[in-house]
């Protein structure tokens, strides 16, 4: 993959103490970047995080997904730094095992120590949970982000589960009877780690267990990463319908003294693309400002949030986003009792609540499931998903759902090639029951095509 030339130097990384919020000396029209200070070891991040799961793609209609555009990353990774922003966020799993080196082609054309890089121990399949073949995952992952030392490494989405594993039997299945857990802490103390966390996706009493452990002074984590978002902050609930709201999350960690990254801050872009009346509501209150920027800008709002991680796969997401952060300007109280009254219409609307993870993927019967819930939602959001007949510009409305979904998901990869097997259920973080609303979504077109509904 070719690598331009290199860029200016950005800002160079703090790696001592200081407030707990300062800016960098880079400036631009916009103002600085809003930093936050890591109170274990002193690092300076950038509240806005680059996250690497959704990178710009050479051919974005190839089936594919087109290769990854280096060039673009480069360009994106530069502006970044020139604007603050130094949080890099990878994985093993990231664009079907690329996202690392690429990342690490654009990141080494800069000073190892202006930047930080986060990545993964992404052992999810079973055959990765051997202690060999998680430690050449680790090493793997230096050798791609071409680096010797790693700023923060994350055990990847605790609190999932298997047919046959519940959310506690897996979490020993990859961590602790391998030992992997007690050689990656031997990897922190040598130097190669200098952070060590875990994302927290689905079952809430592993969560808690984690904690509960360093309360007893078993274990110590040096940050978590958690969903959160101004929906999530009061209305998120884990398969057992037990609190997994982020408020919680969030004050749990506060009261430990342990920095929180944030995850899904759009709820996989659902809270960019709201429904046109919540937006409408927005723009009267702030008219510069879009759906996003209000969601980034809760996200980044509590003082124990070190960085706020954005999938950003175009520049001008990028630009959007430096541009929030630049300076960061926290929502007042009364924005955001707001913002959970939105929440409260953002979940009255019947949209799935996929964030594009793609965790459910692939299908191994080549079902586009992300895709269809994203056409699905984007229809809801527009107003094309006529109930009946009787809807107001019901044939306009028929005609842009059928041909809209046509045209984003080949046939043979649509809701009717789903046949149940459910493989996905158990690797979806937001407890989706996929199968079922595929059947819903299928059921639906198959009457809308047949002008039944």
């Amino acid at each position: 993959m070719g690598i331009g030339a290199a860029a200016a130097v950005a800002a160079s990384c703090v790696k001592s103490g200081g407030d707990k919020e300062t800016v960098t000396a880079t400036r631009h029209k916009s103002g600085p970047m809003t930093m936050r200070t890591n109170p274990n070891t002193g690092d300076s991040v950038s509240v806005l995080g680059y996250g690497c799961m959704r990178l710009p793609v050479v051919n974005p209609d190839a089936e594919d997904d087109g290769g990854i555009d280096q060039e673009q990353v480069n360009a994106q990774v530069d502006y970044a730094l020139e604007h603050g922003v130094n949080y890099f966020d990878t994985s093993p799993a990231y664009c079907k095992g690329r996202s690392e080196a690429v990342m690490g082609n654009a990141l080494s054309r800069h000073p190892r120590d202006s930047y930080f890089i986060a990545t993964k121990l992404s052992n999810f399949a079973p055959q990765t949970w051997t202690r060999e073949a998680s430690q050449k995952m680790f090493e793997d992952s230096l050798r791609y982000l071409q680096t010797d030392y790693v700023d923060y490494l994350l055990l990847h989405a605790i609190g999932g589960q298997t047919k046959d594993l519940d959310p506690q039997q897996m979490f020993n299945a990859r961590y602790i009877d391998n030992g992997i857990l007690d050689w990656l802490e031997e990897q922190k103390r040598q130097g190669r780690i200098r952070n060590l966390g875990f994302s927290y996706h689905g079952d809430v009493a592993v969560f808690d267990r984690l904690l509960s452990e360093m309360d007893q002074g078993l274990r110590h984590w040096d940050f978590v990463q958690i969903q959160h978002n101004y929906v999530d902050w009061d209305h998120a609930k884990d398969s057992n319908e037990r609190n997994t709201n982020s408020s919680y999350l969030y004050n749990e960690l506060a009261k430990r003294g342990i920095p929180a990254v944030v995850m899904e801050p759009l709820l996989g872009g659902r809270l960019a693309n709201v429904p046109a009346t919540v937006a409408a509501k927005m723009k009267a209150r702030r008219p510069d400002d879009s759906p996003a920027s209000w969601a980034f800008r809760f996200a980044g709002s509590q003082p124990g949030i070190l960085t706020v991680l954005s999938g950003m796969t175009y520049m001008e997401h990028l630009k959007e986003n430096v541009q929030t952060y630049s300076s960061l300007d926290p929502v007042t109280d009364d924005e955001e009792a707001f913002l959970q009254q939105v929440a409260m219409e953002v979940l009255l609307n019947d949209t799935v609540p996929c964030t594009d993870c793609k965790y459910c993927m692939p299908c191994p019967y080549g079902v586009d499931i992300p895709a269809i819930f994203a056409q699905y939602n984007r229809c809801i959001n527009d107003d094309n998903v006529p109930r009946d007949a009787r809807t107001p510009r019901y044939a306009e409305a028929r005609k842009r759902f059928l041909i809209g979904l046509d045209r984003a998901i080949p046939r043979q990869r649509q809701a009717d090639r789903c046949i149940f097997c459910g493989e996905c259920i158990s690797h979806c973080p937001q407890g989706i029951k996929i199968p079922a609303r595929l059947k819903e979504i299928d059921e639906y077109t198959t009457r809308l095509r047949a002008n039944r509904i």
